[in-house]
C-alpha cells in the first residue's frame, strides 16, 4: 500500500471520516516509517500542549505609527544617493579650501651672481670628472678582457676543432694508402704468377 494518500495530521487531529480512519490504522499496523511519523506528530503535540499559554499583547503597533517613523539623520544615512552627493561635496569643498589655504606665498628668487655659479660648477666638475673617467676606464678595461677571454676560449675551441679535424683526414689518406697499397700488391702479385 502507498504511503502518499494519507494524512496523518488530519488522524491525529481526529478529522478523518471514519472510512479513511480503518484504512489509515490499517496501513500504520504495516507501514514502520509512517508509524514513526505518527509517533513523532504525537511528540510535537505533546510538546506544545505543555506550552503555558500566553495573552497577547494589548497594544499593537503599525508601521504607520510615529514610534516606527525614521529621524531625518536616520533617513540621511540610508538613503545612498544623497550619501554619495554629501560625500562629493565634502570632498570637493575640502579639495578647494585646500588649493586656497595651501598657496605658497610667492617670493622673488634670489640674485644669482653668475662668476660664482660658473666657480661653483668648475669645482664640480673638477671634483666629479677624475672619478668618471676612471670608472668609465675601469668599465672598458673590464669589457675589453672579459671579450679578450671569450676569443681565447673561442679560438681554443677552434684550434681543438682544426686538430680533430687534421686528425680525421690524416686516418682517411693513411686509410686510402693502406687500400691503394692493397691494390698494388694484388696487381703485382698477378703479374708475377
Amino acid at each position: 500500500m502507498s504511503c502518499a494518500p494519507f494524512d496523518l495530521k488530519d488522524y491525529l487531529f481526529g478529522e478523518l471520516p471514519e472510512e479513511e480512519r480503518r484504512q489509515l490504522e490499517t496501513h500504520i499496523a504495516a507501514c514502520s516509517a509512517c508509524r514513526e511519523e505518527l509517533e513523532r506528530l504525537k511528540l510535537t503535540q505533546t510538546a506544545l500542549a505543555a506550552l503555558r499559554e500566553e495573552d497577547p499583547p494589548r497594544r499593537i503597533a503599525f508601521v504607520s505609527d510615529k514610534v516606527f517613523a525614521p529621524t531625518w539623520w536616520q533617513r540621511f544615512w540610508r538613503s545612498g544617493p544623497q550619501l554619495g552627493f554629501a560625500s562629493a561635496a565634502l570632498l570637493a569643498a575640502a579639495i578647494l579650501g585646500h588649493g586656497y589655504l595651501a598657496r605658497p606665498t610667492p617670493t622673488a628668487p634670489p640674485a644669482l651672481d653668475a662668476r660664482a655659479l660658473e666657480a661653483r660648477v668648475a669645482a664640480d666638475i673638477e671634483r666629479r670628472l677624475p672619478a668618471a673617467v676612471e670608472s668609465a676606464l675601469a668599465q672598458r678595461d673590464r669589457k675589453v678582457l672579459r671579450e679578450i677571454a671569450e676569443l681565447e676560449k673561442r679560438m681554443h675551441f677552434e684550434r681543438r676543432a682544426d686538430l680533430v679535424a687534421f686528425e680525421e683526414q690524416v686516418n682517411y689518406l693513411k686509410k686510402r694508402l693502406d687500400v691503394a697499397t692493397i691494390q698494388f700488391a694484388r696487381v703485382e702479385g698477378e703479374r708475377g704468377q
